[in-house]
């Protein structure tokens, strides 16, 4: 390996054990993959927003492995989170966020941002800064683009969606914030071009570049055993159980006609309004959360996995789950699935209930079809979302970076990790 590794700092809100969702396992799976590569990271989190939204205060260490992990705490976490949720920009941790990225780092990689700093914090430390959009944060006070917790939202309608999803109206929002601190960043990564288009769509002016989601390479290999023989054929669903998810457009298919059933894996919010939705139709499983030692197993002997989101994902980790282990998906044609099924094959498209019906059922009565498309999605997974993939991209990202400002030694650095091909400048990349 090239000697000299790169000093990077991940800055964010969440990060575990204080996270919900899957911005926080991305970034550290992120981190630790160039950890282990020789790198110097740090990780710069904000226990605050965690312990105001979820009402506990894990124990953690400071240390994630070999990474120093900076958990800033105030005394009052509802007010220091609101205060930078309302101005977008950090104020109780300002100091101390100065101090940690003044000069010590050759990257700053900025990922979840709102409660840590907002567009503020764009300005803080030096080197070459990267942002991840895991949301829609930038363009949507509620993250998602679903307007008034009921559609996709298709134009700003911003001040009643916030009150009817309950969250402060903010301030900064009132202005072009984002927009106007976007200079201080060199790159913004999205995980999809749907993302990416919604961005744009929606008013963010700066240049995107794509950059993919990756499975460690500890959990790359598909999972060992032979595939458990069950009575009938089932279709996987996994995910937390909302109304954004969509699975209330696909329980009511499994009646007695259909020749599968469905398994359902997790839990949340409109649990138990799919349960009384489910009652009586005795082919439709509620399986609660599962570890992803059982899942693996789940994915591997389904006839596919189905993903119904009325919302507009940005890139689903549950597509690589069941790419690694040959399953094909079912997936509503919006967002990212779109460019997922056309990259790939590795799956069918539905914009309606007999288009979804059909999909379910030729997956269900045609295995030969189920592990024809899933062993195209296990090609793709490999070739273009496997850890070594998408870390030698993020090298060749940084070192076109740096070349573009004139570091030349950083640059030969980065490329030294990278693959040394060009990259698509980012004026073309979305």
């Amino acid at each position: 390996m090239p000697k000299g590794g790169l000093r990077i700092a991940m800055v964010t809100t969440f990060y575990p054990p204080f996270n919900f969702g899957g911005d926080g396992i991305y970034i550290q799976r992120l981190a630790q993959a160039l950890s282990a590569r020789g790198h110097h990271v740090e990780v710069i989190h904000d226990t605050d927003g965690y312990r105001t939204l979820s009402g506990t205060a894990p124990e953690a260490s400071d240390r994630d492995g070999d990474i120093p992990v900076h958990r800033m705490q105030a005394g009052n976490a509802l007010l220091s989170s609101l205060a930078v949720q309302q101005l977008g920009r950090p104020v109780v941790h300002a100091k101390e966020l100065k101090s940690l990225l003044a000069d010590r780092f050759d990257v700053i990689h900025f990922h979840n941002i709102s409660l840590i700093g907002g567009p503020g914090i764009w300005k803080y430390g030096s080197g070459i800064k990267l942002h991840t959009a895991h949301e829609h944060w930038m363009v949507c006070p509620t993250h998602i683009l679903w307007r008034d917790n009921r559609e996709i939202c298709d134009k700003r309608r911003c001040l009643r969606c916030m009150m009817v999803h309950r969250r402060p109206p903010q301030l900064w929002r009132a202005t072009d914030m984002v927009n106007s601190e976007a200079h201080h960043v060199d790159r913004f990564l999205m995980l999809s071009r749907a993302s990416a288009d919604n961005h744009r769509r929606f008013g963010f002016k700066a240049p995107m570049t794509i950059f993919p989601s990756f499975l460690p390479k500890a959990e790359a290999d598909a999972s060992a055993g032979p595939e458990t023989v069950h009575d009938r054929p089932f279709i996987l669903f996994v995910g937390r159980l909302e109304i954004i998810k969509g699975l209330q457009d696909v329980i009511p298919l499994f009646d007695d006609n259909m020749p599968a059933e469905l398994w359902i894996a997790g839990s949340g919010n409109y649990e138990s309004e799919l349960r009384r939705l489910a009652e009586g139709r005795p082919r439709v499983r509620f399986l609660g959360r599962k570890p992803m030692s059982e899942l693996r197993a789940l994915y591997r002997d389904a006839a596919a996995v189905v993903t119904p989101s009325r919302c507009y994902e940005v890139f689903p980790m549950v597509v690589l789950e069941a790419f690694r282990e040959s399953t094909p998906i079912i997936a509503r044609a919006l967002g990212p699935y779109p460019e997922i099924i056309e990259e790939t094959g590795g799956g069918m498209l539905f914009s309606s209930g007999e288009e979804l019906r059909a999909a379910l059922v030729r997956y269900a009565t045609e295995p030969a079809l189920s592990a024809q498309d899933g062993a195209a999605g296990r090609a793709a997974f490999d070739r273009l979302w496997s850890e070594d993939v998408v870390v030698e991209q993020y090298f060749d990202i940084v070192a076109d970076v740096a070349d573009g400002k004139g570091q030349t030694d950083l640059a030969a650095r980065a490329r030294a990790f990278g693959r040394g091909a060009d990259i698509t400048p980012p004026e073309h990349a979305a």
